[in-house]
């Protein structure tokens, strides 16, 4: 699950991406507005952390923007401004919630996995393939009923394989779906990936196979009988 993380303090950004990524998120890290709308551009993100007091301006400019380029995004306002009236401004700008600094992480991960579960769009069914399910809402894998714990990357580059079953997707789109901005990405690190998702699914006998185009991209396909 993607999240842009809006912060111009590089020690606090550091501190929340590692947070973030301990915890299966995949976190790009934005220093301004502009930066926030070219990413907002380039991924569909589940969640936006925005902090107020910016180079560029204020974070609560950008809300409005964000909840209509990204329908169902949700938004936690994080900042320095404590008085009763800023935690209004920030809820009536469309936040979904607001958090005072300093605060604390695990109160951070809670808010965050409660903005989650709320949901104001339409609910996306889970995708089916041979015995494989994925739930699109909860990131939820499981294979016969029986849940699969994948790696925050596998999950991702999962999602993207089932969100176009039986369709080549390019490496270029696997990379941006898979690393985040700040990711150092080794050359043959996809393939690597690849081939851990492909034998966890085979171990559980998913009913599935990724067929690779040299070069090119991959494909999930359902598996087909011997």
């Amino acid at each position: 699950m993607r999240v842009l993380l809006i912060e111009d303090e590089p020690e606090m950004a550091r501190a929340l991406g590692v947070r973030l990524g301990r915890s299966g998120f995949i976190a790009d890290f934005v220093g301004g507005i502009e930066e926030a709308r070219a990413a907002l551009q380039c991924h569909h993100y589940a969640l936006a952390l925005v902090d107020r007091r910016l180079p560029d301006g204020d974070g609560l400019e950008l809300l409005p923007e964000i909840k209509r380029s990204q329908p169902g995004i949700r938004v936690l306002v994080l900042t320095a401004f404590h008085a009763v009236s800023d935690r209004i401004s920030g809820l009536d700008a469309g936040a979904d919630d607001y958090l005072a600094k300093p605060f604390d992480l695990d109160e951070l991960m809670a808010r965050i996995r409660a903005c989650l579960r709320r949901s104001d769009v339409e609910s996306v069914p889970p995708a089916t393939l041979g015995a494989l399910s994925f739930d699109f809402v909860t990131h939820q894998v499981s294979v016969n009923g029986v849940t699969l714990v994948l790696h925050r990357r596998e999950l991702a580059l999962l999602e993207a394989l089932m969100r176009n079953a039986g369709r080549l997707v390019l490496r270029d789109q696997l990379h941006e779906e898979v690393y985040g901005f700040e990711d150092e990405v080794q050359m043959n690190a996809l393939n690597i990936l690849v081939s851990r998702l492909r034998k966890k699914l085979e171990e559980f006998n998913a009913g599935v196979e990724i067929h690779a185009a040299r070069g090119i991209g991959y494909m999930m396909t359902k598996a087909r009988l011997a």
